[in-house]
């Protein structure tokens, strides 16, 4: 008969969200198989299905190191906001974001003791409670700047910002802001990936041979399309969101502050 070890019944209570003597009898009767006993319970109608629930609310973190070298953002995805908002949440968030700024090459869902916390809230409250997406940026030269916006009690997006220059807390923090509502999906045009500029222009190419323009036509009439996309979706080509701050785009605004962002990160939960 296989040995039941305490790693074995973790591994099933991790899966399964159920007890630890459930999952050590379990385990007993299936000679340590954990397939074998996730079927078990299954047969027997037990809820083992916590893992496989779509886990699209949570919760966003962010912590910056005091002198602003570093800083951490991540997500805890469960599958209420009841959930996501609670203090047992938030105070896993923050342990975690804490040994991530600490340890940016950290392991954070490997993690033992966040594990079991983890284990245990979703024992509590029958949800898919784990460690989402992470970011760490680190900024030799400049600073590290961070906006959280937050929706009924939590962080439901967090941005972080590196960069050099005259940069200061009130400039990085209205490019992160801007960042948070204005959702670039890259800081330079050439970020952007070749894939989606192509299917870009090929659509505004037939767009304007479906008016009957001619294709040479068509080719320069897309290039202009490609600046009007490109300033939609590149922060340095949009316009800053604020006008009471800047009229302008970002990067006129950047210039006049004598600041250069050196990368940026955007976290939303369930996007």
């Amino acid at each position: 008969m296989a040995e039941i070890t305490a790693k074995l019944v973790n591994e099933l209570r991790g899966k399964t969200g159920l007890g630890m003597m459930e999952c050590k009898k379990a385990l007993v009767e299936t000679d340590g198989d954990v397939d074998k006993a996730i079927d078990a319970f299954r047969k027997k109608g037990v809820k083992t299905s916590i893992t496989e629930r779509a886990a699209t609310e949570g919760r966003v973190t962010i912590l910056v190191a005091p002198d602003r070298k570093r800083g951490v953002m991540l997500e805890i995805n469960c599958n209420t906001d009841f959930t996501a908002k609670s203090d047992i949440v938030a105070k896993i968030a923050d342990e975690a974001a804490a040994k991530l700024l600490k340890d940016p090459t950290a392991k954070l869902a490997e993690d033992a003791t966040i594990k079991a916390d983890l284990v245990s809230v979703a024992q509590q409250t029958g949800e898919n409670v784990q460690i989402g997406r992470t970011v760490v940026l680190e900024s030799k030269d400049g600073l590290i700047g961070s906006y959280l916006y937050t929706v009924a009690g939590k962080g439901k997006i967090g941005v972080l910002i590196a960069a050099t220059g005259k940069a200061d807390e009130e400039t990085l923090r209205h490019i992160s802001m801007h960042i948070v509502a204005a959702r670039p999906l890259a800081l330079h045009r050439h970020e952007v990936s070749p894939e989606l500029i192509a299917k870009e222009k090929e659509i505004a190419i037939e767009q304007a041979k479906a008016s009957g323009k001619p294709q040479n036509i068509a080719e320069k009439i897309a290039e202009g399309k490609m600046n009007s996309f490109y300033a939609e979706r590149v922060l340095l080509d949009q316009e800053f969101i604020n006008g009471e701050v800047h009229k302008g785009s970002v990067s006129s605004l950047l210039k006049n502050r004598e600041t250069t962002v050196e990368t940026y990160a955007r976290l939303e939960v369930g996007h």
